[in-house]
């Protein structure tokens, strides 16, 4: 967004790994939480927490010699297993612990998707900004995008994106032309905010989100839906809509998923980290959105269960417990206007 948010030899793997070889994942089933923490009260089996199955010692033994392989056997054995081998060694440990323990537990019990969005809606506002960026200065969102991510086919169907004109500061300062890529005739020849939120709804109905379809919102950071939505709606006197109450902040996500420190979640080293380079144009809307979406499949891919972490109430932001239920966000709908 704009405004500057915030050792085993080589070629003998173990045995233990070598067991574990399954086909692929196969899109469509629950991604569950493969790394031994907390999964939200509930495992990825529909049985109870019991970890004096057998099945565990298996995992953690199995988890210890992974720890002793190096970036090279890791490396081969994801590629065994045609997984992804790019990324930290970190990160490559992870995707193939998660893959190890995955396949143990859906032999044991199979996977019930049926609790898991469908979608989610990956949103990166670009807004108004100056290059100190003064406490007093109002941000106005000029850019609404959407990327729509499939969780079963993990692939990115179908995306949306508006520019919106400024109300209060109508002419933008050449800082923000140079860092978002939009220009004054884009803003100026765009809809009022109102108007745009009228057509997210449409778009989004269209495509019988929350109805037909469980789906949820995710962003990059807090800002976005805590900030720059909230502060929006106030300027253009509306309500803060209904189904954008509560998100999955990714950097949260990212975060917890592998054991990284808050300044490692930044978008461009999120990407670096898991092997991947920024497709666009940095500070673009709809691109760090898509950018985004990428992450968010890459950790759908290594076993991560994205959920909601974060909510808005009363406008105040808040965390939402891990172990809540997952509830996908309700149909979108115009918020009413307000004096």
């Amino acid at each position: 967004m704009a405004a500057q948010k915030e050792n085993r030899p080589q070629g003998a793997p173990n045995e233990a790994v070598a067991r574990a070889e399954r086909p692929a994942h196969t899109p469509g089933k629950q991604r569950c939480r493969l790394d031994g923490e907390e999964n939200n009260g509930q495992h990825c089996t529909s049985s109870s927490s019991d970890y004096s199955d057998p099945v565990y010692k298996e995992i953690a033994v199995t988890n210890g010699y992974i720890n002793r392989m190096s970036r090279d056997e890791l490396r081969a054995k994801l590629a065994e297993f045609k997984l992804e081998t790019r990324g930290v060694k970190d990160v490559l440990k992870k995707r193939l612990k998660n893959y190890y323990k995955k396949q143990k537990l859906m032999q044991k019990e199979p996977t019930n998707g049926d609790s898991y969005y469908d979608y989610i809606c990956v949103i990166d506002f670009e807004a108004t900004c100056e290059e100190d960026n003064q406490s007093e200065f109002t941000h106005e969102i000029i850019e609404f995008p959407i990327v729509l991510l499939n969780t079963h086919t993990l692939e990115i169907e179908d995306t949306f994106q508006q520019y919106v004109k400024p109300e209060i500061n109508p002419q933008l300062s050449n800082f923000c032309i140079n860092l978002t890529g939009i220009t004054q005739d884009h803003v100026d020849k765009a809809d009022a905010f109102p108007q745009v939120l009228q057509n997210v709804v449409e778009w989004m109905r269209q495509r019988d989100l929350g109805t037909k379809y469980s789906y949820t919102i995710l962003t990059d950071g807090s800002w976005d839906m805590s900030k720059f939505l909230n502060i929006q709606c106030r300027i253009s006197h509306i309500k803060y809509p209904s189904f954008a109450k509560k998100w999955i902040n990714i950097r949260k996500s990212y975060g917890n998923f592998y054991k990284v420190p808050r300044n490692q979640t930044k978008l461009t080293i999120m990407l670096e980290k898991l092997g991947m380079n920024y497709d666009g144009r940095p500070h673009s809307g709809l691109d760090d959105s898509k950018n985004i979406a990428r992450i968010a499949i890459r950790m759908l891919q290594d076993g991560c269960e994205l959920r909601v972490n974060e909510r808005i109430h009363g406008g105040q932001l808040m965390s939402v417990s891990s172990s809540a239920p997952v509830e996908g966000a309700p149909a979108p709908q115009m918020p009413r206007f307000r004096n």
